[in-house]
């Protein structure tokens, strides 16, 4: 299922969006990419930090939305949250994330 604009602008709070992020990320090679894209972009940060490298901030953010988008345009078939609800999707994808890795949601 696509939401559509109408239906994100209409959203008031993240607990009303995040269902709606989540139909957006049913198929599972998606999730999967956004995982692997958000795993590198922490291991990027720990990078920067480490190493004080520049570098490794855009190395983050290419991992993070390259791999996302990669899964958006690919395998589901629909434009990323981002381009929508930009701090909403930021937030969507590191509750997803801990949902993958809790067992919550299917990897």
């Amino acid at each position: 299922m696509n939401t559509t604009t109408a239906d994100l602008k209409s959203i008031k709070t993240f607990a009303e969006f995040y269902p709606l992020y989540l139909k957006e990320h049913a198929n599972r090679t998606c999730r999967r990419l956004h995982f692997v894209g958000s795993s590198l972009a922490l291991a990027c940060l720990a990078l920067l930090i480490y190493t004080g490298r520049p570098g490794y901030a855009l190395g983050a953010l290419l991992c993070g939305y390259g791999f996302a988008w990669v899964g958006h345009f690919g395998f589901e078939k629909n434009r990323p949250a981002s381009f929508k609800r930009p701090l909403y999707s930021f937030m969507g994808d590191w509750v997803m994330y801990r949902d993958l890795w809790s067992g919550r949601i299917r990897f």
